[in-house]
Parts: C-alpha cells; structure tokens; sequence
C-alpha cells in the first residue's frame, strides 16, 4: 500500500516552482518595508526559512510589525483577520 504524504509542502509541486527566466536576487532579501505598507505573500522555492504556508500565497496584507529579520502581516483570511509571520524575501510590495 502506498502511504499519503502528509507534509508541508504536499500539493505544491506547481506552486513552488520559479518561472525559467525568474532569478532569485540579494535585493529581495535585503529589502525592507515600512509598517503599515500594502504587500503581497509570494513566495520564493529556494529559501525555506521563514516562508509562510501554501493557503497564503498571492494574498494581499498590511505590514504591523517587525519580528527579528520577518514581519507580521495581517491578512483576511475568508471571514477573520490573521497575523502571518514572513521574512522579506516572500514578501512583494504592492
């Protein structure tokens, strides 16, 4: 019998995937965002340390605070608000 993978990153294969001319650069990890700036959650596959779960991407949110190197951003998520804790360089500013 086959076992049912049931990890973090199970159903990603499309979505953590970079486009072939789409390049990782120092400029996104090293940007920096002001509190209360419009973002959006988009993550990048080679960096794995501080990336958000895989429900989140392509949402928009507001930058409340700065924890450490990542930021908390509020999202509505459905009906509620929600705090996700991101580094920068999943993060896109709008």
């Amino acid at each position: 019998m086959v076992v049912k993978s049931k990890g973090p990153h199970r159903r990603t294969r499309r979505i953590l995937r970079r486009r072939l001319r789409e390049k990782f650069t120092v400029n996104r990890f090293m940007q920096e965002f002001e509190i209360g700036s419009k973002v959006i959650i988009d993550l990048v596959p080679s960096q794995p340390k501080g990336r958000p779960f895989k429900r989140f991407i392509g949402k928009t949110g507001v930058v409340i605070d700065k924890r450490g190197d990542a930021y908390i951003i509020k999202i509505k998520d459905g009906g509620k608000e929600k705090q996700i804790i991101s580094r920068p360089e999943h993060l896109r500013p709008v």
